[in-house]
């Protein structure tokens, strides 16, 4: 099987079910979970990460079914280890819990846990002292790369609203565990509408968003194996997460030449071929989502997962654009051309100064370093809560 796209990507999978069963269903329950039971298989098989939480296992009354999906994605992922590209890197999920988590597994999960975080397979992310769903959740949406939801009711809002933020993907299911206009159904709900589905994700090609959401609105008539085959095709047509190129783009400029080929021989391949990202240049040439230029390069910068912000030639935009990204707290990759006199506000930033000469092998192997010993850095003014 040729490397899927989603090998290494983190995949959020968050919502809950209802404790009304006649807003849940015993058999929409039991199809909803037969989905991630059959979507982790699949996930699993191509080599995908997991963002998964641990808590206790609570339970619906009526049924005695959980309320949540946490451990049956811990279950799926155990019962399908076997399936996992031999390639596929560590860890396979990062677990998100709390001080109190370990005493709230659930008995029956005790020894899955146990095998499963005394493994390289898993690792621990603790949202500090704080025993509030919100803090697990803006941990949960740092590290994920895609939020995949189901049910639930405002937790699930916030978190796609935390996902949307920092610009990475949402797919919201429409499985009836969760009342009319409220968690996963009210996303999907905006999702199917064509003025808001670009908004919940981009793709590289054709059908557009709204034609996926159209694609995954099969119902009950289609099976389980094909509703959850469907996803996991959208989760592969997406779009990669986003690297801004800040730059030189004036082509009258005595540097442009030498910019643009450092951008095209050297950033876009290591940020596209060794990192996973799709490099994007705001330069005209490409069509608009926002009516004007600086709305574009602003929109699309807020919500990048990294930048690489070039000072050769000391534009001014650039160095606005080069703020933004600092302030915002991206990982920024501060570059410029050998020579470049750089001022006093960024003198003290990890830099890399590039020449020409070399090989292009060597080059990008010096960037590569950069990128790795840079991109992990802390931000500038690290966002610090009043009570920490």
């Amino acid at each position: 099987m040729p490397r899927s796209s989603l090998a290494g990507r983190r995949i959020h999978i968050a919502g809950s079910i209802n404790t009304d069963p006649h807003v849940a269903t015993v058999a929409e329950v039991d199809a909803a979970r037969d989905f991630v039971a059959a979507f982790v298989r699949e996930l699993v098989r191509r080599g995908a990460g997991f963002v998964v939480a641990v808590d206790a296992e609570k339970r619906r009354e009526v049924d005695d079914r959980p309320i949540c999906i946490d451990w049956l994605v811990w279950q799926c992922l155990k019962d399908n280890l076997a399936l996992r590209p031999a390639a596929a890197s560590n860890p396979l999920a990062v677990a998100v819990q709390h001080h109190k988590s370990e005493a709230q597994v659930p008995p029956e999960m005790q020894r899955l846990w146990d095998d499963l975080r005394g493994s390289d397979l898993v690792t621990i992310e603790n949202a500090s002292h704080w025993n509030m769903n919100s803090k697990r959740l803006e941990t949960a949406a740092s590290l994920g790369d895609v939020l995949v939801t189901l049910g639930g009711d405002e937790g699930v809002l916030f978190l796609a609203n935390l996902y949307h933020a920092c610009g990475k993907p949402i797919v919201p299911l429409n499985f009836r565990l969760c009342p009319e206009g409220k968690g996963s159904l009210r996303l999907f709900e905006h999702s199917m509408t064509r003025v808001y589905s670009s908004r919940f994700f981009s793709v590289r090609e054709q059908p557009e968003p709204h034609g996926w959401m159209n694609r995954i609105n099969q119902g009950a008539r289609a099976t389980i194996a094909d509703r959850a085959n469907t996803v996991v095709s959208l989760l592969e047509a997406l779009e990669r997460p986003r690297a801004f190129a800040v730059r030189l783009l004036n082509p009258k400029h005595a540097d442009f030449a030498a910019v643009d080929n450092f951008f095209s021989s050297i950033v876009q391949p290591v940020a596209e071929e060794t990192f996973g990202y799709k490099l994007t240049v705001v330069d005209g040439r490409q069509p608009y989502e926002t009516p004007r230029v600086d709305q574009e390069i602003f929109s699309k910068l807020h919500r990048s997962g990294v930048v690489v912000a070039d000072i050769t030639g000391l534009r001014p935009n650039c160095f606005v654009e080069l703020g933004y990204a600092l302030g915002r707290g991206h990982p920024t990759l501060l570059t410029g051309r050998e020579g470049t006199e750089n001022p006093f506000d960024t003198l003290t930033l990890p830099a890399h100064f590039w020449t020409d000469a070399g090989t292009i092998a060597d080059r990008r192997r010096q960037f590569v370093e950069y990128w790795e010993a840079s991109v992990g850095r802390p931000p500038l003014v690290p966002s610090e809560p009043l009570i920490p």
